[in-house]
């Protein structure tokens, strides 16, 4: 799924992430497991209540890579088509 992330469309950054999950935009949600639990924790808890998957298996490098960024990434969402 982490190939998905490159070619499709996204969000990067916990902010614009909260919004595209409270607008009904997204489709899936990718958290870094070692990004700060206090920056996730409450994502994940939004997501559940809005039945949006949830990936936590990746580190932030892994995560920004996918997402074709130079840093690493602590929440990035795909969106829906």
């Amino acid at each position: 799924m982490l190939k998905e992330l490159r070619s499709r469309e996204k969000v990067i950054g916990a902010k614009q992430s909260r919004r595209a999950i409270r607008d009904g935009l997204a489709q899936q949600v990718f958290l870094a497991a070692d990004a700060d639990p206090a920056l996730t924790g409450p994502l994940a808890e939004q997501c559940r209540g809005c039945g949006i998957p949830v990936e936590t298996g990746c580190t932030m490098r892994e995560l920004g890579q996918a997402a074709g960024i130079q840093v690493g990434a602590a929440v990035v969402t795909l969106l829906k088509k």
